[in-house]
Order: C-alpha cells, then sequence, then structure tokens
C-alpha cells in the first residue's frame, strides 16, 4: 500500500517512539521507570466514575450523541470557566464537545487551512499543531522560543511574509514541554499581532488548572480582545486524571467554533454521551480536588528538582505544569543524555529533541508516577548518573 504524500511528512510520534526503547529495555531485563509520558497516574475521582456507571445504564445513551456534544455539557463548561477564570461563554456558539483536545488541532486546521496556508508553531512545541497542519495541506513555519525570553515567542521576529501568509497562531502556556508560563502583557501582544494580520489564535491550554505553590494560570480567553481572534483548547484529562476519557473542548470565537464543528460532523460521530454526563460531574468537583492535586505534584517537582541540582544541573522550579525542563549537560545533546539516564539508570526522560529543533540541548521529566517509582527514579538518577 502506498502512503499519501502528506502523510510521509509526518515523523513517527515521539511518544510511540519513546515506548519502543522502555520495551527493549523491559525485555533486556531492566526494571525501566519512565518519566517520559505526561500521563496522570492518580486515579478518576470517584463521583466521575459513578456518573458513567449511571449514565452507561440508560439505553437513551446508547444511540449517537449529538455532533457538538450534550448541551448540559456544554453548559458545564461554561460554568465552570466562569467559575475557575472568570469568563462567559455562550454554550451553544463559542463551546465544542472534543474528543480530547488532541483531536481539536486536526479540527481547526481542516476547518480554516487551505492548501498553502501558513501556520505559526512554537518550537519546542507539541507535535499535533504541526502535523495537522501537514494533513490539511498547510505549511507549518517555526517560531523559535528561546530560554533568555521565558519560552515565550518574540513577534518581531516572525517574517512579513509569514505573518501576512500564516492562518493560525499556535499558543500553550502553560506550556509543554517547557512549563513555561504567559501572563496578560503578553496575551495583550498576541491579540494585537492576531489583529494586525488578520490570524487565528490557537491557546492550547489543558495545564490551565496545573498550577504550583499556588500559582493560578491564566487563560487566554480572560484577556480583552481575545475572543475575537481565538479560540481555546482544554481538556479534563490534566485536571481530573482523565486522560484515557477523551473528553475535552473548544471555546471562544463563534465563526471558529462554528467551521470545526462542521468538520466534526463530517469526521467523527461526537463524545459517548455517558462519558459527557462523567465529564459533568468532573467539571461540579469542587475545587478543593484540583489544590489537593497540585500539592501533589509540587512536592514531586521538588524531589525532582532536588535530584538534579545533586548531580550538578541548574534546574530552574516550575511554577505551573507537571513537567521539569531542564538543559543537558556539556558534552551531550538531547538524545545521548536521555540514552545515558535509561542506561545508567533505567529510567526514562524525554529528549527535548523531540520537541523539534528549538527544543535540543534540554530534557523533561514528567511527574505524573506514583510517589514511591518517582523517588526511586531520581534516587537512581543521583547515585547512576555522574557529570
Amino acid at each position: 500500500m502506498v502512503q499519501s504524500e502528506r502523510l510521509k511528512k509526518i515523523p513517527p510520534y515521539m511518544f510511540a517512539e519513546i515506548n519502543k526503547k522502555i520495551a527493549a529495555a523491559k525485555a533486556a531485563g531492566v526494571d525501566v521507570i519512565s518519566l517520559g509520558v505526561g500521563d496522570p497516574d492518580l486515579p478518576t475521582p470517584q463521583p466521575v466514575i459513578e456518573a458513567l456507571n449511571r449514565t452507561a445504564q440508560d439505553s437513551k445513551n446508547h444511540q449517537y450523541p449529538d455532533y457538538e456534544g450534550l448541551f448540559a455539557f456544554r453548559e458545564g463548561v461554561t460554568k465552570w470557566y466562569k467559575r475557575r477564570h472568570g469568563v462567559s461563554l455562550d454554550p451553544d456558539k463559542e463551546t465544542l464537545a472534543l474528543i480530547g483536545a488532541k483531536e481539536g488541532s486536526l479540527h481547526l486546521s481542516l476547518g480554516v487551512i487551505n492548501p498553502g496556508d501558513v501556520a505559526l508553531i512554537p518550537e519546542p512545541s507539541y507535535t499535533p499543531y504541526m502535523t495537522s497542519t501537514l494533513l490539511a495541506n498547510g505549511i507549518p513555519r517555526s517560531v523559535v522560543l528561546k530560554e533568555e525570553n521565558n519560552w515565550l515567542p518574540k513577534f518581531s521576529d516572525i517574517s512579513e511574509d509569514d505573518a501576512k501568509k500564516a492562518k493560525i497562531l499556535y499558543l500553550n502556556y502553560p506550556n509543554n514541554p517547557t512549563a513555561a508560563i504567559a501572563d496578560e502583557t503578553f496575551y495583550k501582544e498576541a491579540i494585537d499581532f492576531a489583529k494586525n494580520n488578520n490570524l487565528i489564535i490557537c491557546s492550547d491550554n489543558p495545564y490551565s488548572e496545573v498550577g504550583l505553590d499556588g500559582f493560578k494560570p491564566l487563560s487566554f480567553l480572560e484577556v480583552p480582545g481575545a475572543k475575537e481572534v481565538g479560540v481555546e483548547f482544554n481538556s479534563l484529562s490534566k485536571p481530573y486524571n482523565m486522560t484515557g476519557w477523551r473528553i475535552g473542548m473548544a471555546v471562544g470565537n463563534a465563526e471558529v467554533i462554528d467551521a470545526m464543528a462542521n468538520v466534526k460532523s463530517n469526521v467523527d460521530s461526537g463524545v459517548f454521551n455517558a462519558v459527557q454526563y462523567a465529564g459533568i460531574a468532573a467539571l461540579n468537583l469542587p475545587d478543593s480536588h484540583i489544590d489537593n492535586l497540585n500539592a501533589i505534584y509540587t512536592k514531586r517537582r521538588d524531589w525532582v528538582c532536588d535530584a538534579l541540582e545533586a548531580i550538578g544541573l541548574e534546574v530552574n522550579r516550575p511554577k505551573a505544569a507537571f513537567y521539569v525542563w531542564a538543559r543537558v549537560p556539556n558534552g551531550y545533546d538531547s538524545a545521548s543524555f536521555a540514552t545515558e539516564v535509561l542506561e545508567k539508570a533505567g529510567v526514562v526522560i524525554t529528549p527535548g529533541g523531540a520537541y523539534g529543533a528549538g527544543g535540543e540541548g534540554y530534557f523533561r521529566i514528567s511527574l505524573t508516577v506514583p510517589d514511591e517509582r518517582l523517588q526511586e527514579a531520581v534516587d537512581r538518577i543521583e547515585k547512576s548518573v555522574k557529570l
């Protein structure tokens, strides 16, 4: 079978490659601890599971769901955004249920990008921004993020030609993989850039509730003018430990939401109603659930940062997301250092180069590992990796 030309442009998904390395190490008898994938280890809250069990028994929920999502779920999203971020949304026109935020990138690209249109993609970044652009026959243009700029894009560095051809600018704060954060001043600059160049901002914000040491991340939509130029993707995966449930949302500009909904109606048949009712239960959980979760991630962050500092690495302790992003030691690139840690400590870390050339020279550690295994992993790194 011959693959399409667009598919040939897409590199293998990095976590699939990481899984191959883990499998090979395990086959060799290594007790591998993976700090590679950001998949929460803690269980989904019991009220969410109970809501699924209850509503799955109702035969009405066994039929096709609404493409755009149950009104009750979309209304639950709007109430959650109002409570958590002070953002007002129309559940009919400005809210769309997603099968996880990952699919949102593809539906957005298919809904607004014409062949030859440019998407401005930060680098390093989550790889589906690039792949969804390619699948829509668009042109990805890298906007390199640098540590000296706090991992924020400099809009003055974007060429006038790219800015004019651009249809989408992706932003992602709290950031994966760097755990960087953005403030209102930055978002105002981004909104002005979007207005001046007639492009759409996509704020991918699944870590919006993961704030450490009491820090409260900002939603792009909290900033005046945001809804005029963009949408935000969010997900129940991170704040409610629901990665496997595949439920998220796109919110914001009504025209963009309508374009995405039109794509969805032709591509998928929506989210199982019982999962949406479970999502409503999650959205209605007390905020103390998120506070307790963030306390766990704060403790884990400190364990990892202490261990990295003990082997001689300088680490900036992140204020948000559940990742630690650090520079590799002298004499290594990101892949060779990740290999060293795997071979000497039996611990998987993610090489920064997997997120694009802008991530080269760094590595990422995920905090989504049970406490005892994470503690063992950092102990192994301290004992085995000598610089």
